[in-house]
């Protein structure tokens, strides 16, 4: 996708913040667990590579990926780290790759070890494949779910030098403050499963930033650090959180058209709003195919520290929004972050159309610039 780098809509990540908040997150668990930047889908919308060397500078231990492109991503860019996990299921036909990158692979069943294995055969290098074995406690995604079923995906990696079980993962379906009870009988699962293998695997790890956060004194040999290293509360407002943390990400545009409205003029595709008497009204070069989603509308954004209401529906490339006065074109937009002492938190947003923070984040689409500063 083509960046619109000759419009003024962009995105400033903050690489400071990134820093700042991983080396917030480590002085807040215990010395002996590893730190993991979780940078899939392109770094939570923030960029992957850049997030990846701020993270890095940082002093994180590795990094967790959804896809094996991203991982391949990362190593093409030199990242050398020993830890880098795929946390998705990968394509048997790309296993000897994973190896020859010495690239950590999930799996989820013996079965895929099984087809896996003649594939690995064919390696260029004589790395073993590292696996990191999911569980299933309770998130019902991937994973073996009994204690027999482990144990013989354990007998059967051990019975082949082309693997080697590095690590064994599970993933909390409500650490993000929905339910207690279901992350205490997840921990309880997990550790019985950990507990049914032969021999402890080098990395046993549970913790995602929402049991990071919430549940340090559950043990766990690493942490995986997504949506706080960014500086966003993993439970948008239902937990405050026990630290603060700063956003990373901000979301400006300018007034690329600005009129006076008479009552009655309509605004937007459907005709649905109709303005006010003298209303001023003012047009943004952003819309949904650059992540402004429709259902945004209801929202406000900020002017020179006014709250400006979004007016009508917001269309592809473009969406408009209401002013207390006239400001003159050029003037300084902000989607998210802070603007005049006043703030847009995409958490804040979220709660008010029925999703989460991460999605708004994830969904600001390539077409957007995205630009970096550090003010750490």
């Amino acid at each position: 996708m083509v960046r619109g780098v000759h419009r003024p809509t962009v995105a400033t990540i903050d690489l400071g913040a990134i820093k700042s908040n991983i080396k917030t997150i480590r002085s807040n668990i215990k010395e002996h667990k590893k730190l993991l930047a979780v940078v899939k889908a392109d770094g939570y919308g923030h960029g992957a590579i850049p997030i990846a060397n701020a993270a890095k500078e940082a002093g994180v231990d590795g990094f967790c990926v959804a896809i094996l492109d991203e991982a391949i991503e990362l190593r093409d860019s030199g990242f050398t780290e020993d830890f880098l996990l795929v946390m998705g299921v990968t394509e048997l036909r790309d296993v000897a790759l994973m190896a020859d990158l010495n690239i950590s692979a999930t799996a989820a069943s013996t079965e895929w070890l099984k087809d896996a294995l003649p594939l690995l055969k064919l390696r260029k290098t004589t790395n073993p494949l590292r696996i990191h074995l999911a569980v299933d406690t309770g998130m019902g995604r991937i994973g073996l779910r009994t204690n027999e079923e482990i144990l013989a995906f354990e007998e059967f990696c051990n019975e082949h030098e082309e693997l080697h079980l590095e690590g064994i993962f599970t993933h909390f379906a409500t650490a993000d403050g929905e339910d207690d009870r279901q992350v205490e009988r997840q921990y309880a699962t997990f550790k019985e499963q950990v507990a049914s293998l032969k021999q402890r695997p080098e990395i046993v790890h549970l913790a995602n930033s929402a049991m990071t956060l919430w549940h340090e004194d559950f043990e766990t040999d690493a942490v995986r650090v997504g949506i706080a290293m960014y500086g966003y509360n993993p439970s948008d407002k239902t937990i405050q959180l026990p630290y603060p943390l700063k956003p990373a990400l901000t979301l400006e545009t300018e007034l690329s058209y600005v009129k006076q409205m008479h009552k009655g003029d309509t605004i937007s595709y459907g005709a649905r709003y109709r303005a006010y008497e003298g209303e001023w009204l003012a047009t943004l070069p952003i819309g949904y195919a650059d992540g402004w989603r429709r259902d945004l509308g209801g929202q406000t954004l900020l002017v020179e520290g006014h709250r400006c209401p979004v007016r009508g529906v917001i269309c592809m490339d473009q969406c408009m929004i209401s002013l207390p006065k006239e400001f003159p074109i050029g003037t300084k937009v902000t989607l998210l972050g802070e603007n005049n002492g006043e703030i847009n938190n995409p958490s804040d947003m979220a709660v008010e159309i029925g999703t989460i923070g991460y999605e708004i984040l994830c969904g600001i689409s390539g077409r957007v610039p995205r630009n970096y500063v550090d003010n750490e």
